[in-house]
């Protein structure tokens, strides 16, 4: 019989007969090992134990005290819902239920639950826990398989696209229960020390609006109650800190179904947040060499063939008819840039050409995908393009990825850095691909900027850098880029004159040092639960009259501090009232201003972290606030060591 090379974490390369199992190979290794194998990681693919290795192969068993183990359980907790669904439903059919980074979902139809139902379906799910179910691999041939699923069109689904070319597919069971699976799994049900159910909502069959609409059950599990436990006190506090509660409390941002699904509208204090994010970027590009510019929303589609966008974008693009000609919301902003520059003629001289613009675009998402400000229809891009000659992109991608940095330190914000390499649906031949990733690698090389490496995440016309960020939910948001692009250049036709008097061709930066404003301030609002900076804060100073007779005087202090957000609190309440109210908008400074602050002339300060002071001069705590505002301190440090 022929073997295959099986090369292990260290670099051990093992010889074994072609068509072992990842179980087998773990034997060969050790019997113990073999006795703890709950799956493996094949070629970077997480796979049952039963798995067989027809091909050489890199190979990771993973067992309980691997990280993968968690993925395992949750997907076998994925097969207790659906269980425990269908002892109470039995009407209710499966689609697909995988594990996720917190947890699990599945999709169902054929029955009306809701979030009542939940705790119903979650203690049926216990019971099967209890039970210590075998969980098992069955391998059944593909037309048993579709007569088993003979009323359920949604795996006969998977059966003719996933599963097309498979002779024999697998099931897994456990007791009653029975679902079509891949795997990999657990033992027995028996393994899950903690489980929960989370939320409800609605779902699209495979993602696509005009299919079907599910309904999508959340849930998580862990091996043990107090992992759990710990788990839900996170989720608990992070949703104290979710953007769209905060948003609603600060009266910052709304989106209303009635003005359209992503499409959200910016409230004063929202807005004055992102004025002062435009202002402060703004001044980064201008000290940069960015020259500013300005696109329009709406282009022919011609442009979007030329770009290539239709053809890559073309299905999340908003599309119009006028006058029979077909014009299309932009869904970016690189295309009006190019067009631009190639409206000029330019010497080798004239380069790096820096544009920079606050471009609204249009991404038609899937409407169960849009969520708060983090996924929308409509959002800005504090987008930046740059024209450079070959021998200037080391130096300029070094610069951008410098002041990418400089932000970020700005909002103390924590982040990763992904570097994506070239996607399936690309533009542009092997060898400016693999000239464009090599240019960016090292540049991340030469800055000693940890990274994972994102195999065919990149933008359809060249590689990047992303810079992510993570929520308060502990998903991950791409924020910052810089992406190179050896393409849009020659479908534009661009060029400059060298030295040497020829035509040559420039190169593309794409970079953006937010990545668009709307997911910028959702990471902002729950990094720092909506106590804004006081640089950023809607409202910086608020002004509270004892009475109604100081009113007045704290109107000549509203004048005194006009250079700032100053509002006065003149409702009829009590002083304690007036604070607390303070407090709960997230006011960084508060003035309590009485007959005695009157008589002398002061203020009374109050900050957020209810740190108090008496008789404080007014120029004073002016020239303190106008250092930090201008040094953009993120905390409130008036009243700090006093």
């Amino acid at each position: 019989m022929s073997t295959v090379t099986v090369t292990l974490p260290d670099g051990t390369p093992l010889e074994v007969e072609r068509g072992s199992t990842v179980e087998d190979v773990a034997y060969e290794i050790g019997p113990g090992l073999g006795d703890d194998t709950v799956a493996g990681v094949v070629d970077g693919d997480l796979v049952d134990k039963h798995a067989p290795l027809t091909d050489d192969v890199t190979l990771e068993i993973v067992t309980e005290s691997s990280d993968e183990y968690l993925d395992v359980l949750r997907h076998s907790a994925a097969h207790v819902f659906a269980q425990a669904l269908q002892r109470l439903y039995p009407d209710a059919k499966l689609t697909i239920g995988p594990w996720t980074d917190n947890g699990f979902y599945y999709d169902i139809t054929g029955v009306d639950i809701d979030e009542d139902d939940l705790e119903a379906i979650e203690a049926e799910a216990e019971e099967i826990i209890e039970e210590d179910l075998d969980i098992e691999r069955e391998l059944v041939d593909r037309d048993e398989a579709f007569e088993r699923y003979e009323d359920n069109r949604f795996k006969q689904d998977i059966l003719e696209t996933e599963a097309a070319d498979d002779e024999a597919v697998s099931f897994y069971t456990q007791g009653e229960f029975e679902d079509l699976c891949q795997g990999p799994h657990v033992e027995s049900t028996g393994e899950i020390g903690g489980f929960a159910l989370l939320e409800i909502s609605a779902a699209f069959w495979r993602g696509e609006e005009d299919n079907e609409t599910l309904t999508r059950v959340y849930g998580t599990a862990f091996p043990t109650e107090d992992a759990l436990d710990e788990f839900l006190e996170q989720r608990r506090k992070a949703q104290e800190r979710d953007h769209r509660k905060i948003g609603q409390e600060m009266d910052l941002f709304s989106i209303d179904e009635t003005t359209g699904p992503g499409l959200p509208l910016y409230e004063p204090n929202g807005k004055k947040i992102l004025n002062e994010l435009s202002e402060y970027v703004a001044g980064l590009n201008r000290d940069a060499g960015y020259d500013e510019v300005e696109t329009p929303h709406v282009f022919r589609t011609e442009l979007w063939k030329k770009s290539g966008h239709y053809e890559n974008y073309v299905d999340d693009m908003f599309l119009l008819d006028v006058n029979d000609e077909e014009y299309g919301l932009k869904p970016m902003n690189c295309p009006g840039h190019a067009t631009i520059f190639e409206q000029n003629s330019w010497s080798y001289r004239d380069l790096p050409v820096r544009y920079f613009e606050d471009g609204k675009v249009y991404r038609k998402e899937q409407r169960g995908e849009l969520s708060g400000l983090s996924r929308t229809w409509a959002f800005t891009i504090d987008d930046g393009h740059l024209f450079v000659r070959p021998d200037q992109i080391e130096e300029e991608v070094l610069a951008t990825v410098d002041i990418i940095l400089d932000t970020l330190d700005t909002f103390n914000l924590d982040y990763t850095v992904q570097f994506a390499t070239r996607p399936e649906k690309s533009v542009g031949g092997d060898e400016i691909w693999e000239k464009a990733e090599s240019q960016l690698e090292a540049v991340l090389e030469e800055q000693d900027i940890d990274y994972v490496v994102e195999e065919g995440d990149g933008a359809f016309y060249g590689p990047k850098i992303d810079f992510a960020f993570e929520d308060a939910l502990g998903r991950h948001w791409d924020g910052p880029t810089v992406q190179l692009d050896f393409n849009m250049p020659e479908r534009f036709d661009l060029s400059y004159t060298g030295e040497d008097n020829e035509e040559h061709r420039p190169v593309m930066i794409h970079r953006a040092l937010y990545g668009s404003y709307e997911r910028f301030f959702m990471v902002l609002t729950e990094h720092y639960n909506g106590k804004f900076p006081p640089w950023l804060a809607p409202e910086q100073i608020r002004l509270l009259p004892v009475s109604d007779d100081n009113i007045a005087y704290c109107e000549e202090i509203q004048d005194e501090l006009e250079d700032f957000r100053v509002t006065i609190e003149d409702r009829s309440w009590t002083v304690g009232k007036k604070i607390q109210q303070a407090h709960d908008d997230r006011v960084p400074y508060m003035c309590v201003i009485g007959d005695n602050e009157e008589e002398a002339g002061t203020i009374s300060v109050r900050d957020r972290k209810e740190r108090e002071e008496k008789d404080i001069d007014i120029a004073e705590f002016r020239e303190h606030l106008e250092t930090e505002v201008e040094q953009q301190r993120t905390a409130v440090t008036f009243l700090a060591g006093r």
